[in-house]
């Protein structure tokens, strides 16, 4: 019995391990602690942080409330309001974002002239710094120099000069107009790739069995884009749901609470009223509710991917 045990512990080191995976594991501890440090120890310490009545204006009355924090925020009138405004500004978002990627990737799965340089172009927007992107849709923005002002103007749409920004019904729509273009490019190009996989074989049976081109699209394009389309609307879920620096640079949550959304919520509670522990829990509400969406998509997405396979 003591041989058999004996020899059993060795077979189990060689099983997962492997005769040189002991020594060689040694080198990740590095990676793993750097990880624990800059990603595990900062979400468990905001939990942590969470659980506390913690403001900064008198950090010596600092006390363990558990979590009342989480009890009381549910209960205040404007975090329903902000959860209203970021559910408005997450659906404009992801619904233009989706639309206006699908039709750019179809137009560049064609074959045409520039199709490259077009290509190419669309992917300027993505790569304009956020900060950049804000500041240029302020100024198209502006009320008094605006170019939409002046273009509008122009084709005789208005009459006089307005100040779209200090509108708001139209203010979320008008920050969401700038997410989606800079969003847009790059769920353009997720979905091309999808489409560059869907075999031709499907589409030359299509047209044998006399199915024109919106039946294809139909029956053969979309029921093949289902992955990318639940990698596009995961992630701009995630960005759309997250969203700040527009916030911040075209309206500061204003007019009114025309665009007081949940990270403007966080920062104004965080930053500004100092109030660390309610900003941790709001910040983990919205971690929460974002990881349930992504795992909404994943579950039900995926199961209609593979029922097609």
């Amino acid at each position: 019995m003591a041989t058999q045990v004996g020899q059993s512990v060795p077979a189990v080191h060689k099983r997962w391990l492997g005769p040189d995976q002991g020594p060689a594991s040694l080198f990740l501890l590095p990676v793993f602690a750097v990880l624990c440090t800059v990603a595990v120890f900062p979400i468990l310490y905001s939990f942590y942080t969470s659980l506390y009545s913690l403001n900064l204006i008198r950090p010596h009355r600092t006390r363990l409330v558990w979590f009342d924090n989480y009890i009381n925020v549910l209960q205040e009138p404007v975090f329903w309001t902000a959860v209203g405004r970021t559910t408005t500004y997450t659906l404009v978002c992801v619904t233009g974002t989706t639309i206006l990627a699908l039709g750019v990737a179809l137009l560049l799965n064609e074959v045409f002239r520039g199709r490259r340089l077009l290509a190419a172009l669309l992917l300027v927007p993505w790569a304009t710094p956020s900060v950049v992107n804000g500041l240029m849709w302020k100024w198209i923005y502006e009320p008094t120099y605006g170019s939409l002002n002046g273009l509008l103007l122009q084709l005789g749409v208005i009459d006089g000069y307005r100040q779209w920004l200090s509108d708001p019904s139209l203010t979320i729509f008008l920050i969401a107009n700038a997410a989606i273009w800079k969003q847009m490019p790059l769920a353009a190009i997720l979905l091309l790739v999808s489409m560059k996989a869907i075999p031709d074989d499907l589409y030359r049976a299509a047209k044998v069995d006399g199915a024109n081109v919106f039946q294809r699209f139909t029956h053969v394009t979309l029921p093949s884009l289902k992955s990318g389309f639940m990698l596009v609307l995961i992630y701009e879920t995630m960005i759309s749901i997250r969203h700040f620096d527009l916030f911040m640079i075209l309206t500061e949550g204003g007019p009114g609470d025309a665009s007081y959304v949940m990270s403007w919520y966080i920062y104004v509670e965080t930053f500004r009223s100092l109030n660390f522990g309610l900003g941790a829990t709001l910040s983990y509400i919205l971690a929460i509710a974002t990881f349930a969406l992504s795992y909404l998509f994943i579950r039900t997405l995926g199961r209609r991917a593979e029922r097609a396979v």
